[in-house]
């Protein structure tokens, strides 16, 4: 149990003692809770840190002693008379996991937060009698213990007050841009000593004494030491790699101490650079396997990497005891039972990349690793990988599975289509991809001491492209523009639409924006085939967030509102997204909501009004859970109420840990067009588009493409399905038809290619997509491609669900509940303006449902 402490309290508040039913304060005491009121494991095991005792909480005064629980039974109590104008109720509720259909489907959806649900009645008992009875509803006036990402809650706040953090260089331990280097020279500080190291001429001779005679100024002599080595001890080796085998029993520890080196073993005449789990990857099968695999962590082998003199030892420490290794045995490959010497990369070779039957390199992402899964980088480029959030901005890619196993790392680099790189003799396995239209290539090359250059030959073997369609990454972040167009043409994204954005008090890539230049187009000098547009993501921590792509003219700002984590402390809310997406359309743009559909609030009114182009898919730096399930049940429910927003794909790559175009947009350009940034724009526009993690989709409905929208007459009528779907990067297992949520139509398909039609029957308003299902041999099957739908508008049937369209408007409603409560006002002026937009919206939907005789309770507005 913890105590609360958010500053000084307040003298204009005083706790009230609560006549609990349960009580926190002792660990029987939790265990009994749980056992007694059905809590879920999850609640249960964080019991230990609920808050008891004294606390404060945005300046308000508690004391956590019993707690009352409401589970099956009301729990009453008497207290003595006060008078007070508020009170304020410090609570929290148990998680209720939703439960999801067939497919994964969650209809009607209310979010995991529970959305307007109610909670419970807290009923105010006068002296007089009387009484006064509040609803409490989840995600108002109540959230869960444990909130998930975009989950906020309306009108109430999470129970520490923000705060501001230190910039890194304010720390005790100034260590953020002077960490990524990843060394230190340690010559500075308030005294050094220097060591110089005296070659004497006749070491035969014996030395009897020392004298030392000034000259001029002051000369401090701390310590005198001697030995005998070979060469000059004060100078160390290149870099070398050796594999470490644990002893029977021995656990790797990796934790540093604060000299930065590791514990476990430790260098006399040298430096330990770095030590790691040994990355087993299958060798033995490369060819065989797949893009971007992931390799396995063994369990009792450190691959090691140092510099040191030739005479230095490595000294080894742990359970099994102490014990000293001359690096030279290592190195002369003398058996030591503990230590092998890894073959050293010193043969200096060109790689190029290029089409098969060409010549000219081609931009690709890269993997290269020796025999013992050692990573072997171009001379350019990282050697050792950062994942970390903001911290590396290199054109490198760290795939992980997360960031617990981070270690666990497949290293990738980007490069133009040839670079230089130091091999170890031996076998070296190359990895080589570019997009989802080219085969990968994964082969075994043996260098040798006569080995210069290495030519690797793509194909492709799928041709969308030529087709019309092109590919886009619509979220990334602090990416160099030229930095992201490398990305994207190795990666086959044909545009990368980098956001600069605020993050509190720091702003980024707001420089690289000109709202006018797309790099990369023939106009800027480029080619035209892989482009670069700077645009901004607009964000409001509760509300949600837009991104606004490819406008002209000034840039869009504030582009944060409302504090923290996304605005700046004390930042008001003086801007809606609807306001900033119809900004955005003023000045040319596209407006999209990225991750749909988190933070999950106000965006619900922007989609009624009209004002977004279309939703975003979002992996982050997830190459194998596919397309969320929830995502597309959150996009459902604005599809089944006549809302036609396409679907695009966004990375919101903010680390080297997540590749462009992970997933990605395919949209198809006007054939009559030339492709640039603004036929882009209107393709996606026009709706006609999927997303996908690698399978490639063609979709037609009575011959009308993905996006369109066609009619029948009241007596309905059979809609012909066509389909195409092929993929050379992911394996496809299924495609399904879904017919207003829900799987009308299933088909098992060849991994690489397959094609087939449907006769569907349409007696009512509908819309219908292509779900493509696959998986990897290693892993489980996830959505992997999705296109936009074709909407069919049956004569007299309105496409609107109600269920659905009652939780469009909850959600609407706790939009205008948080501004009405906790969102701190810029002034009334632009507060009414904004209560206006949403009110407007609501009502929109709210008489749409009325027109179609559906009637409702809703919240108050």
């Amino acid at each position: 149990m913890t105590a609360v402490h958010d500053g000084p309290c307040s003298p204009h508040f005083t706790p009230l003692p609560l006549k609990g039913n349960a009580n926190f304060s002792t660990p029987a005491g939790a265990g009994t809770t749980a056992m007694s009121f059905g809590m879920t494991s999850e609640m249960s095991a964080a019991l230990g840190h609920a808050p008891s005792g004294p606390c404060v909480s945005w300046g308000i005064p508690f004391e956590i002693g019993e707690v009352v629980i409401l589970a099956d039974h009301p729990v009453a109590f008497e207290i003595s008379p006060i008078r007070a104008r508020w009170l304020v109720f410090c609570h929290t509720s148990d998680v209720r996991p939703m439960q999801p259909g067939p497919g994964g489907i969650i209809s009607p959806l209310a979010g995991p937060g529970r959305l307007a649900e109610h909670a419970a009645d807290y009923v105010i008992c006068y002296a007089d009698g009387s009484e006064a009875r509040i609803v409490v509803r989840r995600r108002h006036q109540l959230g869960a213990f444990q909130r998930e990402w975009g989950e906020n809650c309306f009108e109430s706040v999470a129970h520490h007050k923000p705060y501001p953090i230190r910039a890194a260089q304010e720390q005790l331990r100034p260590d953020w841009g002077w960490s990524q280097p990843r060394v230190s020279v340690a010559d500075d500080g308030p005294w050094v000593n220097w060591l110089w190291a005296w070659e004497n001429p006749y070491p035969e001779k014996a030395i009897a004494g020392l004298r030392f005679e000034p000259a001029a100024g002051v000369v401090v002599i701390s310590a005198v030491s001697f030995g005998n080595v070979a060469s000059l001890p004060l100078r160390w080796q290149t870099r070398r790699k050796a594999r470490l085998v644990l002893p029977e029993g021995e656990a790797f520890q990796p934790d540093l101490d604060q000299e930065g080196l590791l514990g476990q073993i430790r260098l006399d005449l040298g430096q330990v650079i770095s030590a790691t789990p040994r990355l087993v990857y299958p060798n033995d099968a490369w060819p065989d396997t797949y893009n971007n695999q992931l390799p396995e962590i063994s369990t009792h082998e450190i691959l090691i990497e140092y510099t040191a003199h030739p005479e230095a030892c490595f000294h080894l420490s742990g359970p099994a005891g102490s014990r000293t290794i001359p690096v030279s045995e290592v190195e002369e490959a003398q058996s030591n039972g503990l230590i092998q010497a890894v073959a050293p990369a010193e043969q200096m070779v060109t790689l190029r990349v290029v089409e098969a039957g060409g010549s000219k390199p081609v931009p690709v992402k890269l993997h290269l690793h020796g025999e013992w899964g050692e990573y072997l980088a171009p001379v350019d480029r990282h050697r050792i990988l950062n994942p970390a959030w903001f911290e590396d901005f290199s054109v490198d890619f760290a795939h992980i599975p997360n960031w617990a196993e981070r270690a666990r790392v497949h290293a990738c680099t980007y490069i133009g289509g040839e670079t230089q790189v130091r091999l170890p003799l031996g076998k070296v396995y190359i990895e080589v991809s570019k997009g989802f239209e080219i085969r990968p290539v994964r082969k075994v090359v043996e260098i040798t001491a006569e080995t210069q250059e290495i030519v690797i030959e793509l194909e492709k073997v799928l041709h969308w492209r030529e087709q019309g369609w092109v590919t886009a990454d619509t979220h990334v972040h602090f990416l160099s523009p030229i930095s992201a167009m490398l990305e994207g043409s190795a990666e086959g994204v044909n545009v990368i639409n980098l956001l600069a954005s605020q993050w509190g008090e720091l702003m980024t890539n707001v420089g690289d924006f000109d709202g006018r230049n797309t790099w990369g187009s023939k106009e800027a000098g480029g080619e035209g085939e892989y482009l670069v547009r700077v645009g901004t993501e607009n964000r409001q921590h509760v509300l949600g967030h837009i991104s606004l792509l490819g406008y002209r003219g000034p840039i869009i700002a504030p582009m944060t509102s409302g504090g923290p984590d996304e605005s700046a402390l004390g930042d008001p809310i003086e801007i809606l997204l609807t306001e900033w997406a119809r900004q955005c359309h003023r000045q040319g743009g596209l407006v999209v909501l990225p991750h749909f559909p988190r933070p999950r609030a106000e965006h619900a009114a922007s989609i009624v009004s009209g004002d977004v182009d279309a939703i975003e898919m979002t992996s982050w730096e997830d190459l194998y859970s596919g397309i969320s399930p929830y995502s597309l049940s959150d996009w459902y429910r604005y599809l089944n109420c006549g809302y036609l927003v396409p679907a695009v794909g966004g990375t919101d790559k903010m680390a080297a840990g997540t590749a462009v175009g992970t997933v990605r947009t395919y949209a198809r350009i006007n054939p009559n067009a030339e492709f640039n940034y603004e036929t882009w724009k209107e393709a996606v526009r026009g709706g006609e588009t999927f997303v996908t993690y690698g399978p490639l989709i063609e979709f037609l409905v009575d011959g009308h493409v993905m996006g369109s929208r066609s009619a029948l007459s009241a007596r309905g009528g059979t809609a012909d399905v066509t389909w195409q779907v092929a993929s050379v990067t992911f394996p496809m297992s299924r495609v399904e038809l879904v017919v207003n949520g829900e799987i009308r139509e299933s088909a098992a398909v060849a991994p690489d290619a397959s094609s087939g039609h449907w006769a569907v029957r349409v007696d009512r308003s509908c819309w219908l997509a292509l779900l493509v299902r696959g998986h990897y041999g290693d892993q489980p099957e996830v959505i992997a491609a999705h296109s936009t739908p074709v909407m069919i508008q049956v004569e007299g049937s309105p496409l609107l669900a109600a269920a659905d369209a009652v939780t469009i408007l909850d959600q609407i409603a706790g939009a205008m509940a948080y501004l009405d409560t906790v969102g701190a006002r810029a002034d009334d002026r632009a507060y009414k303006r904004m209560r206006l937009a949403l009110e407007s919206a609501h009502r929109t939907l709210h008489n749409r449902m009325h027109q179609q005789g559906y009637y409702h309770e809703h919240t108050s507005l």
